[in-house]
């Protein structure tokens, strides 16, 4: 074991992972939000009011003339500034390479990333053309064109960053960082799943379907990906699978309520979101039980029993 068991390693102080997270969030929404507020600057010029419509509906990035995957982008860019500023903060800050929170060691397993990511896009398919069987009326084919294939390009190309980021963050510096205050793995995984479903209560979703109806969702994604990442002692499986959900749904389905707005081939009319949970249940157990067998997973007593400090000294300070 290695995931956890590193996270004793280096300087482990509660301030160092308060600073982390502060400067994280704020280089995301200044550095991370200059193309966009370019975008609108400029656009302001000629359309003052385009201010006063995208507070009202900023998910909605097609009122500046931007196609779907410009928007695209400059939804994901944030994330990719979010994401070289934990890289370049982790060893002056944690005094330790930011590898370490991928799975314990400077490795990364791409297999356990691709199998994952093929997994989770069999199961969603299969989720997907179950609905539009049961309830066609609900799904509208909406675009059967070449572009079609650009989207997924920019999908594939983008969309890890994203995923990859947030994984990062919860499953492995957070996870760890809680390890080290609980010295468990129960805790860190219920709370770094609560934090990921409050982190995402600012999505159109929630705004469409109110927090209370939708935070268990999110919070059950989180228990999803956390469990996935003890059993498999790393977070490569569990950015596999967040970044096949993310690119299967841009590309395949979509809704206006979707924090993921495309140019997707479906188009959902209705969303029935305790449905939806009831699924993601279903889905989750599934892909658990099809990457225990595949990577042949062999504890499942993993939430009990202590974190055991790792050989390497490590610095509280």
């Amino acid at each position: 074991m290695n995931h956890l068991e590193s996270s004793f390693i280096g300087k482990n102080a509660f301030w160092r992972y308060f600073v982390m997270l502060i400067t994280v969030f704020v280089a995301t929404n200044t550095i991370g939000a200059i193309p966009l507020l370019l975008g609108i600057g400029i656009k302001s010029v000629n359309d003052p009011e385009i201010i006063e419509r995208l507070s009202a509906d900023s998910g909605n990035l097609s009122q500046l003339g931007f196609d779907a995957n410009m928007s695209l982008a400059l939804n994901v860019f944030p994330f990719i500034v979010g994401l070289a500023a934990f890289i370049l903060l982790m060893k002056p800050l944690n005094d330790r390479s930011w590898k370490m929170v991928i799975n314990g060691t400077d490795s990364f397993r791409w297999k356990r990333f691709f199998i994952s990511a093929l997994v989770w896009i069999f199961l969603s398919t299969v989720y997907l053309f179950v609905f539009i069987r049961m309830d066609p009326s609900n799904f509208s084919l909406n675009n059967t064109s070449s572009s079609i294939l650009i989207l997924a390009l920019v999908s594939m190309l983008l969309i890890p960053f994203q995923a990859s980021f947030e994984e990062i963050i919860f499953r492995g510096y957070l996870m760890q960082g809680f390890t080290v205050i609980f010295r468990n793995r129960f805790f860190p995984l219920i709370i770094t799943a609560l934090l990921f479903g409050l982190m995402h209560g600012l999505n159109p979703e929630v705004k469409a379907f109110g927090f209370w109806v939708m935070m268990p969702q999110y919070i059950l994604f989180g228990l999803i990906f956390g469990l996935i990442t003890l059993l498999d002692d790393g977070i490569e499986a569990a950015m596999g699978a967040h970044t096949a959900n993310n690119v299967f749904l841009l590309i395949m389905n979509t809704n206006e309520s979707s924090a993921l707005q495309s140019d997707a081939l479906y188009v959902q009319h209705t969303i029935y979101p305790w449905v939806e949970f009831a699924a993601l249940f279903i889905m989750g157990f599934l892909a658990i039980m099809i990457l225990k067998r595949l990577f042949k997973w062999n504890n499942l007593s993993f939430l009990s029993g202590s974190v055991e400090k790792a050989d390497t000294p490590d610095h509280i300070s």
